[in-house]
């Protein structure tokens, strides 16, 4: 559904807003792709670092700056170009809080980074305790929360300015998903600030001795796990949204991509448990709990697929596809726009699966704190969400610069694309199997030697350096794309993509507008799930819990 709004293009003010986000992500993706290329290279035994840079620094750069830098600063680019095409240009006032929030984001960001190359926050990228941090990493943490919630405020204060000036009518989907994804954002982003703020700030200024390692673990992953879906719905917003309009087709669905949002709103945050799984101090029953709950998300996810593959049929059989798979043919391979995303629908298939393997209770203890899980976390954030931000960033950047994706360029991201699914396939492949063979999650190869258990793992690890040197290889093709769209491309007016419903679809009823409800059931699961365990944590803390600055 289009307003007339909505046929308008990003503002220029906005642009330069989104861009700023733009330039910081990609030179966060330059630095961390380096950081990982090395740490690939020292894992196969075949490669040492410069005297004074030690294995763990590099993998605190690489997971900080792709896994926190390169996201959060995309995701939210990318959702105020989104409000500003649909809802309209940012009012002056949220576009102050937009800067705001960008500026307190990229010294937060600036703080962190220097104390990691300092090697004085050397905590990776969960900073747990008892690996304590310099304070100003702590004090950039905060301002990148802080400023995160700031530009949020513009985005939710832009949408209802919109619903004030349209009364009755249903909000364009993509505004939706957009405010949708910046609530659950403010709400999961809420504990790891509480941790960060009142115990590891604290803990590292001296002002405590100790620090209560559960529940700074447990506020970190009721933060943690929200993190993937923060990260992952952008990339729906774009398989939902943009996608059918850049194949020709319609959305299968707009009620069914809205209840797909609301879900993931209400089931992605009170499920961190399942990543403490082995860990003592919680009780089972209500770990038991919590793996329900993340079971549930499964939902949204295989309804997300039946809407898309939906969405292609029903395209490929409006072109005269014929048979089961016919379809398939139709689509428009040749289309960057189109083929780097799908690359990334479609590692999310096992993605997906090893995603229910880490969740379960019993399958977690085989594949626990070893290399499967990194190997995971590579296909669903580095492979399904990162390629997806590519193909958006190949038509945005142009869109919001007043550039055109050229032939060469479309042509090259195709590579780019292909060169990733190639490389991911021997890097996160190899990590699985490794993983399977007891294969440790953060071990350099000189950690673990040559024993003979470790002999097995070496040729996964050479594999993982093949890969992790493609993958680099691709890296700097996307850095050649984004420089070329970004300052060299021709001028142009390139289109900002944004799918209709399909006219068979049921009209949207108002109540997905309805937030009170919506942010009322969140709560109320987050209390339930958290507010006993949280009780029998502090009141019968088993010894140790309390903390030490030394494992």
């Amino acid at each position: 559904m289009l307003t007339s709004i909505a046929a308008q293009k990003v503002d220029h003010k906005d642009a330069k807003l989104a861009m700023a986000h733009f330039y910081v992500a990609f030179t966060a993706l330059a630095l961390g792709g380096l950081a990982g290329l090395l740490q690939v290279l020292v894992r196969s035994g075949r490669f040492e670092l410069p005297a004074h840079i030690t294995y763990y620094q590099v993998l605190t750069v690489h997971g900080v700056l792709l896994g926190l830098v390169l996201t959060t600063f995309f995701i939210l680019g990318f959702q105020f170009s989104a409000l500003s095409r649909t809802v309209g240009s940012l009012s002056k006032k949220a576009r102050m809080f937009g800067w705001t929030g960008f500026w307190l984001m990229t010294i937060g960001t600036a703080m962190a980074a220097a104390m990691v190359l300092l090697n004085k926050a050397t905590v990776l990228f969960t900073f747990y305790a008892p690996l304590q941090a310099h304070p100003i990493f702590y004090i950039g943490l905060t301002l990148i929360v802080i400023g995160s919630w700031i530009a949020g405020g513009s985005m939710i204060s832009s949408y209802i300015r919109w619903r004030k000036h349209n009364p009755g009518k249903v909000s364009p989907l993509l505004s939706f998903m957009a405010v949708v994804n910046t609530l659950l954002w403010i709400v999961a982003s809420i504990g790891v600030a509480a941790t960060v703020l009142f115990q590891m700030l604290p803990w590292s200024l001296g002002l405590v001795d100790t620090i209560d390692v559960l529940v700074s673990r447990t506020l970190f992953w009721y933060f943690g796990h929200p993190l993937v879906y923060f990260w992952l719905l952008p990339a729906y917003m774009c398989w939902y949204v943009i996608i059918p309009k850049i194949i020709g087709g319609k959305i299968f669905s707009d009620s069914l991509a809205r209840m797909t949002f609301i879900l993931f709103l209400l089931f992605s945050i009170p499920v961190g448990f399942h990543h403490q799984l082995m860990e003592p101090g919680i009780d089972p029953a209500w770990k038991f709990l919590q793996v329900i709950l993340t079971f549930l998300v499964v939902i949204p996810s295989l309804m997300t697929a039946f809407s898309l593959f939906g969405t292609f049929e029903m395209y490929g059989r409006q072109q005269g596809a014929r048979g089961l798979f016919g379809w398939l043919k139709k689509l428009p391979w040749g289309d960057a726009r189109f083929t780097v995303p799908f690359i990334g629908m479609a590692a999310f298939i096992p993605a997906g699966a090893g995603g229910m393997v880490n969740a379960s209770n019993q399958l977690n203890q085989v594949v626990h704190n070893t290399i499967w899980v990194t190997g995971h976390f590579h296909l669903t954030l580095a492979t399904s969400v990162v390629l997806t931000y590519f193909g958006i960033a190949y038509w945005l950047i142009p869109h919001l610069t007043g550039r055109l994706l050229t032939k060469k360029m479309n042509r090259l991201a195709i590579i780019q694309g292909v060169l990733w699914a190639i490389g991911m396939t021997f890097m996160s492949g190899a990590m699985h199997a490794a993983g399977l063979l007891g294969a440790p999650r953060r071990s350099s190869f000189s950690t673990y030697g040559d024993s003979g258990r470790a002999l097995e793992w070496i040729p996964y690890q050479i594999a993982q350096a093949v890969g992790g040197t493609i993958l680099f290889i691709a890296i700097i093709l996307v850095l050649i794309i984004f420089i070329n769209l970004a300052f060299f491309a021709p001028k142009g007016e390139q289109e900002f993509p944004v799918g209709e419903a399909a006219d068979h679809a049921e009209k949207t009823p108002l109540i997905f507008e309805n937030w009170k409800l919506w942010l009322g059931i969140t709560v109320v699961l987050i209390l339930f799930a958290y507010t006993i365990p949280f009780i029998d944590m502090i009141q019968n803390a088993p010894p140790g819990s309390k903390g030490y600055k030394l494992w």
